[in-house]
């Protein structure tokens, strides 16, 4: 039996281009995307697996040589797509991180920092304790499962060609960060009030008996006070943190066209 050049550009494409979406998303999205949490070799294995599993199942496409100005432009067609669905999800986890960094500044935490595993990044350790949880409620929920689902049915709904996200993709991904933004502040709001009014009583006092060192006093109350207030509203990060994901992944099946 012999091939063809044409055959075998043809069989090797349709590997190679759900390779390159596939692989692109493991790198952005959370867990997957985590050094230190998933190794690299190990990255690349799954991604593999995942190709050589979905490849054969998808319908077939047109030719496209790979050297060729289409075959560059569908290459890059196709790490957009990848780098954009792993993106959206990433953002979510940016609203913990804010979220912690939003809490830890007014209680005076802000210096302790400590790597975060999904960035490997420095950042308050606030923020480093809402990701661990975060990551290990996505794990929870089968966050991990639905991602990949997603992943593979964006093949039917954007499937390989030069033609991928549209502008208005583009733009809805990009504004989809006003969400990082209101989900951090909505985590961290309830610290954010009580340390404020503890700052303004303080300051009441301080007017009031200006040989008290507030400085003494005021810096473990707030601490003390913003301990107490993130374990009083540790269980409401569950919902919003949900309400979240559950949000994320409806927008991803609304830009890739899934139902």
């Amino acid at each position: 039996m012999s091939f063809t050049s044409d055959q075998l550009i043809q069989f090797i494409s349709g590997y190679f281009w759900p390779f390159v979406r596939i692989t692109t998303a493991l790198m952005v999205m959370p867990v997957f995307g985590a050094t230190s949490i998933v190794p690299k070799k190990i990255r690349l294995m799954l991604a593999l697996s995942i190709t050589a599993l979905v490849a054969p199942l998808l319908p077939a496409s047109e030719f496209i040589n790979p050297v060729s100005a289409q075959g560059v432009l569908v290459l890059v067609q196709q790490i957009l797509l990848g780098v954009g669905m792993g993106f959206l999800l990433k953002l979510a986890f940016e609203a913990l991180l804010l979220g912690g960094l939003s809490t830890s500044m007014p209680m005076g935490l802000g210096f302790a920092n400590i790597v975060d595993p999904q960035n490997g990044i420095q950042v308050p350790v606030l923020s480093t304790f809402f990701t661990i949880l975060g990551t290990l409620l996505f794990l929870a929920m089968n966050g991990h499962l639905i991602a990949l689902q997603v992943l593979i049915d964006s093949f039917t709904g954007l499937p390989v060609g030069p033609i991928g996200l549209s502008t208005n993709s583009l733009l809805k991904i990009a504004l989809w960060g006003s969400h990082v933004f209101l989900g951090g502040i909505l985590i961290a709001l309830p610290a954010i009030m009580i340390i404020t009014l503890i700052n303004i009583t303080f300051g009441v006092m301080t007017k009031a008996a200006p040989q008290l060192n507030i400085f003494a006093v005021g810096f473990p109350t707030t601490m003390a006070a913003g301990f107490l207030v993130v374990f009083l509203t540790l269980p409401n990060l569950l919902p919003r943190f949900m309400t979240l994901l559950e949000k994320t992944f409806d927008a991803l099946r609304l830009i890739l066209g899934v139902t």
